[in-house]
């Protein structure tokens, strides 16, 4: 018996070896020949936007000041806190508001929870939230002239006794809460009841728009901030409104737009309110669905943590309700934080450990004992929203002049430029009162910059914008993928290095020479090191509040951090730059204030943020020079184009980035440089085999059912392009691999179980229903091949070395098929995981050591 044993374990070393071969080979081609195309099975997204009329909602349609107006809201169903696009025909060019008037031929916007029951099937203007900001032609209450009261607004209404005493009318606000803010009771002022600024919302908290202007061919569109009932109590949308876990909706809102015209009722101008009833009943609406806030899943199903990537969290929290629902369902708890302290974690092996999400592999000593399964493919992005400004000085066309205050919808930036962005190298990304000498005749912000004006559409160049929020970025605090991928791009670029080792462009800029990489021209002595994973601050500068005071302002309170990607895309949104206003000396302590945010038609603000965030809060998003010359969008294309040319970071062949430096960035004509993949990452050196499993249960969801574009729960959001075929064959790959205890490459003993697997190692099911079809089971396969000259600990099969040859053929062409080898990717998965089975099924009856 003893001289059979060496042969018994030789003949299992050679079956595993084959078996590792066989599925890794074929895994590896479908990965190769078939990886970068987009899935053909994934759903088209809902198509949930809304269209209302002026002649179809209004029945005083005639007397409407846009009789002809037609309002399209983006989406009307599945809304979460986040952003909409609305957009207009048919309306009169816009005059902007004074401090004496709202302006003319103008919409007002606001978000309504009620209904009207005088009026069904239409909103009660008693649940807007409207008038906090307190301009002309915008608040709930205000003086009428003689007899220019609606019978609709006596009930609200206090009669005047004469040109000294006015009639005055006050729309109160009925919360969603049940309690009411009026500052008329049966015919009676209220004493100090500020119907406009209460409890439930103030002029930095409320979303409505009190002017969105329309051009002088009738079009108009804004960005609008939807509210939950997180944000706001007293509207109250998305509130759950039964006990049913697997309820699709919460509490519904309305969506109000008020047409405004050159003047009000008994008024020479716009100077009412919009809820006064001849303004009010000219109002349209659109009803909006709103998913169930709060906790989807049911009280006591199993808890496992996520960390990590925050790029990947909007899907994660679309996925959630399906991944929890059904017997065995688990709740996935996302804490999103530095990838690289998540893939550390992970790479220890401890029961405890969360699943990591991250675009990088690990970095740390030791070995890389992770298995990498690709989960959503997203961006970095730069988004904006800046509205016009034209000089007054004589030189902007009359066509220019008329389209003050809408938006600018196009921008190009070079790594170049986002360089001088993140290096506090424009003269108002220090304080006003610092000593800037240091930056020389810098321009002022971002949009004087004639780098930048060269490469922009030339009515950028007929702005006078002097937002401090266009200077730089808003951006993330801490250490992120986010960050490494961005200097990656910049530092990738020539000119980029040049101006960062303190070389002027062009036209003379210099760049911040604390930012400096050259430590000959730092003024520490030391080279600004890039790249990293994070966006340091480096100018020391300080500003006393006072004159002899403490110092009070630095280059970070000055342009401060946002928490997250998602805050920032937020603040976007609202037109918040973060920007400091006066100085308190009476506030406790004296403090320098915060401004509020500026409404759209005044905005000017610039962010960092992902693809999924930008999506979610409608931001507008910059084109981004790519490596190959073009400016590109991150569009789905563009996205996949991207992913066609990522490569193998380092020796972990599992893991793919776009390399901006790389040969194949350079002929990415149409790619997205800063296209940004997403994987969950976890040791199968896990004892517990009911967590492998259901980290298993996770990739399989978000690889198969979860790459379904969408915006219903359990789908996929916009901001993310679906899965290429190949990916999803690597993570199928990986779940099984996973679950079963095998590293990657090839087969191993799997570590000792604290639980009993199932029976062939299959997934079951993720909510009840099966998941992960076209999987490998019963297998022990790996998900790609391990790092050149590793060996995971235990194994005793040697692991391949070299590189990976090259593709035999030259660059795509416009006559080349799209789908090259996709066809037979899902056929070579299933034939790998046939083989695999096989082989294990043998392996058990070779002869064992006892």
């Amino acid at each position: 018996m003893r001289s059979a044993l060496p042969e018994g374990r030789a003949a299992r070393r050679v079956l595993s070896g084959l078996s590792g071969a066989l599925v890794g080979g074929l895994v590896f081609a479908a990965l190769t020949a078939g990886g970068v195309l987009p899935t053909g099975a994934a759903a088209a997204a809902d198509a949930t936007s809304a269209t209302v009329t002026a002649k179809a909602y209004d029945s005083d349609w005639e007397n409407s000041p846009f009789p002809d107006l037609s309002v399209t809201v983006s989406q009307t169903k599945g809304l979460v806190a986040q952003g909409l696009e609305i957009s207009w025909t048919g309306g009169k060019e816009s005059t902007p508001p004074t401090q004496q008037s709202g302006g003319q031929n103008f919409l007002q916007i606001a978000q309504c929870w009620g209904d009207d029951p005088q009026n069904p099937g239409q909103p009660d203007r008693t649940t807007c939230q409207y008038g906090a900001f307190g301009t002309p032609g915008a608040t709930r209450d205000g003086y009428r002239s003689e007899g220019s009261t609606a019978e609709a607004d006596e009930s609200f209404s206090v009669p005047g006794s004469g040109s000294l005493d006015p009639a005055y009318t006050s729309v109160p606000f009925r919360s969603a809460t049940g309690e009411t803010i009026a500052s008329v009771v049966d015919g009676t002022r209220v004493p100090d009841v500020d119907v406009n600024t209460n409890a439930f919302f103030t002029q930095y908290t409320s979303n409505e728009i009190p002017w969105a202007g329309t051009g002088a061919d009738g079009t108009g569109s804004t960005k609008f901030e939807v509210q939950t009932v997180t944000q706001s109590r007293g509207l109250g949308c998305g509130a759950r409104t039964s006990d049913d876990a697997n309820a699709a909706s919460g509490q519904p809102c309305w969506l109000v737009v008020i047409p405004r015209g050159t003047a009000d009722t008994g008024e020479a101008a716009v100077v009412s309110s919009g809820l006064f009833w001849d303004n009010w009943k000219h109002h349209v609406a659109v009803k909006l669905d709103f998913r169930p806030v709060g906790l989807r899943c049911a009280i006591g199903a199993a808890e496992r943590q996520l960390a990590g990537s925050e790029v990947v969290a909007r899907a994660v929290s679309s996925w959630q309700p399906s991944l929890c629902s059904g017997t065995g369902g688990s709740v996935f708890t996302l804490l999103t934080g530095t990838e690289s302290d998540a893939v550390a974690t992970a790479n220890a092996a401890g029961d405890d450990a969360p699943l990591a999400l991250t675009s990088l592999p690990y970095r740390g000593e030791g070995e890389d004992k992770l298995v990498y399964a690709p989960i959503a493919l997203s961006s970095v992005t730069v988004g904006f929203a800046i509205d016009r400004f034209p000089r007054q000085d004589g030189t902007v066309p009359d066509d220019a002049l008329a389209r003050a205050r809408l938006p600018l919808t196009d921008m190009k930036l070079t790594p170049r430029l986002i360089a001088k962005l993140l290096t506090s190298s424009y003269l108002d990304s220090l304080p006003y009162q610092a000593d800037r000498s240091h930056l020389g005749e810098n321009p002022r912000n971002l949009l004087f910059d004639p780098d930048f004006l060269e490469i922009n559409d030339p009515e950028w160049a007929q702005q006078a914008i002097a937002s401090v929020a266009v200077a730089d970025m808003l951006v993330p605090q801490g250490r992120t993928d986010v960050a490494t991928a961005l200097w990656g791009y910049v530092m990738a670029d020539a000119d980029a290095r040049d101006f960062l080792a303190g070389k002027a462009d062009a036209w003379g800029m210099v760049v911040n020479p604390y930012a400096s990489t050259d430590a000959a021209k730092n003024p520490t002595g030391n080279a600004f090191a890039l790249p990293r994973d994070n966006f340091p601050r480096p100018d020391p500068v300080e500003v006393p509040a006072v004159e002899d005071g403490p110092a009070a302002i630095n280059s970070v309170t000055w342009r401060p951090y946002t928490n997250d990607l998602d805050n920032a895309a937020y603040y976007t949104l609202r037109g918040d730059g973060l920007a400091l206003s006066a100085w308190d000396p009476l506030g406790n302590p004296p403090r320098y204030t915060r401004s509020p945010r500026n409404l759209p038609g005044t905005q000017a603000v610039v962010s960092l943020t992902d693809g999924a965030a930008a999506d979610k809060y409608q931001l507008v998003t910059a084109s981004l020079r790519n490596p190959a010359g073009e400016f590109v969008s991150p569009t789905n294309e563009a996205l996949v184009a991207a992913a066609a040319a990522m490569t193998t970071v380092g020796s972990q062949t599992q893991v793919r980035s776009f390399d901006p430096a790389s040969p194949e960035a350079a002929r990415a004509a149409g790619a997205y440089p800063l296209a940004l993949p997403v994987y969950a990452a976890a040791s199968p050196f896990v004892k517990d085999a009911d967590v492998r499993r259901v980290y298993a249960d996770f990739i399989r969801y978000a690889a198969e059912p979860g790459q379904a574009p969408g915006v219903q729960t359990g789908q996929l959001p916009n901001g993310y392009a679906p899965l290429p075929d190949g990916w999803r064959v690597q993570a199928r790959a990986a779940a099984t691999a996973l679950e079963n205890g095998v590293t990657p490459g090839s087969p191993t003993t799997p570590p000792q179980q604290t639980t009993p697997p199932r029976p062939g190692g299959s997934s079951g099911s993720i909510g009840g229903s099966a998941t992960g079809a076209g999987a490998a089971s019963g297998g022990s396969t790996g998900a790609a091949a391990a790092p050149a000259g590793s060996a995971p600990a235990g194994d005793s099969n040697p692991a391949a070395s070299g590189a990976v040859a090259g593709a035999l053929a030259g660059a795509k062409t416009a006559a080349d098929p799209d789908s090259g080898a996709l066809p037979a990717a899902l056929p070579i998965s299933l034939l790998a995981g046939l083989i695999a089975a096989l082989v294990v099924l043998l392996i058990p009856r070779l002869p064992r050591r006892t």
